[in-house]
């Protein structure tokens, strides 16, 4: 019986997912079905909607509304422009200085606002026309905005390391932020690299020098920016504030940043950016319950034991054993959003990953450095299409100029993967 229910929860999920239902009823109808196949209706309702009610009873989960609303002030306060001019600093004449500064742009905004839409939207914005003014490919400087985009996901705050923390079984979230920061400047040395090469060989032109009295005062404008990256980063790690307790700070900083200091947002905004966190924060909280009915359906049927049991099956060598992940998890990325593929995939993975020796922290990272390349890559990719869209290109020939990109990113998932001292040695440091 637990292998017919097995088949029809897969089959049902698939089917109701093409029809084009949204993912949180996919997954709980899915669940349902498969579960009244093994119990009467009413205790497999009973069972799930208690499930879905335990998923959401935790203290951590407040972390994730309060980062989304300082994300959305963040957004609208004016805070790009500033970052853009200190990423010049950073990018000084490195070739290709000008897409090296979208670079940088995309890792300060992205962590900042912990949405790679929003910095690909906020920086390409800016980046992508002085590039093609300069000489610049156009579809080279999307290739640039879109691949750096997705470091927001991984340098801290990010929703996605709480997430996966909760689904994990309390995962410290200080060492994932640690991990995930190390991964994530990883991940933009490797464009940076791919873009000075491309400069040279198309000898694009280098930025103007920034004069000193300047350079002072486009730094003093970004710091209250990078502080709060700072004041969050060291507060949790420090063990001075939760990560509760920072992002209920980053809102009231970011408020006084946006409404007070730039003066770029009027307060009476607030009530829309409100509005805007309850939609996203709705939307990730009904996908959190809704992964419960299916944790609690999946092991009711015994997938994950089956999937484990066919991946150590084929080999229990923890190399092949994360090439196997690995593969399966870029082909996930391709077809859906990061936070429900943590849902749906850390509880059957991450023990599988455990069992053969690798760290709950390095796993982590791993995932998510995975899964951010499936935001960049076809056929869903939802930061492919909009990095296309602000850049005003055509997403094929988009593609073809991230080839590079998505050569250098999977070779740093390979090394990350395999090598997990350069995720753990942070945290190990500090103890956590």
């Amino acid at each position: 019986m637990a292998g017919e229910a097995s088949l029809v929860l897969i089959i049902t999920f698939s089917i109701l997912s093409l029809l084009g239902l949204p993912l949180a009823i996919a997954l709980v109808a899915s669940s349902l079905a498969a579960v009244t196949m093994m119990v009467p209706v009413d205790m497999a309702l009973f069972t799930s909607a208690q499930k879905m009610v335990a998923s959401l009873d935790s203290f951590s989960l407040l972390a994730v509304p309060f980062f989304i609303l300082s994300g959305v002030i963040m957004n609208s306060g004016g805070i790009a422009i500033r970052l853009v001019n200190f990423a010049k600093l950073l990018a000084g004449r490195i070739p290709g200085s000008l897409a090296q500064t979208n670079i940088a742009g995309n890792v300060l905004f992205g962590c900042i606002s912990g949405s790679a839409i929003a910095a690909s939207t906020s920086i390409g914005s800016v980046m992508v026309p002085i590039q093609a003014k300069e000489g610049y490919d156009r579809a080279f400087a999307a290739a640039v905005n879109i691949a750096s985009a997705p470091t927001g996901m991984l340098v801290p705050p990010t929703t996605a390391f709480i997430i996966y923390s909760l689904v994990s079984g309390g995962t410290s979230v200080a060492a994932l932020f640690l991990g995930g920061a190390v991964a994530g400047i990883i991940w933009a040395l490797g464009l940076v690299l791919v873009t000075v090469i491309i400069a040279k060989k198309r000898k694009y032109p280098l930025s103007n020098r920034v004069a000193f009295k300047d350079a002072v005062k486009i730094t003093l404008d970004a710091i209250p920016s990078l502080f709060l990256i700072v004041f969050i980063i060291g507060g949790i790690v420090m063990g001075v504030v939760t990560p509760v307790e920072a992002s209920g700070i980053a809102v009231i900083y970011t408020m006084i940043l946006a409404f007070f200091i730039h003066k770029t947002t009027p307060l009476r905004a607030l009530p829309k950016f409100l509005i805007e966190t309850s939609h996203i924060t709705g939307t990730i909280m009904l996908l959190l319950a809704a992964s419960a009915t299916l944790s609690f359906a999946m092991a009711f049927t015994g997938i994950p034991a089956a999937i484990s049991a066919l991946i150590l099956g084929i080999s229990n060598d923890p190399i092949m054993v994360m090439l196997i992940i690995n593969i399966l998890l870029l082909v996930v990325g391709c077809f859906m959003d990061i936070g429900p593929a943590i849902l749906i995939f850390t509880p059957i993975l991450l023990p599988i990953a455990m069992k053969v020796g690798y760290d709950p922290v390095h796993f982590g990272v791993v995932m998510i450095f995975n899964l951010a390349i499936g935001t960049i890559t076809p056929p869903v990719g939802t930061g492919l299409f909009v990095g296309a869209t602000v850049a005003k290109v055509k997403v094929e020939k988009v593609i073809v100029a991230l080839a590079p990109f998505y050569l250098v990113l999977f070779s740093l998932l390979a090394v990350i993967s395999y090598v997990p001292i350069i995720t753990l040695y942070l945290p190990s440091l500090f103890g956590l």
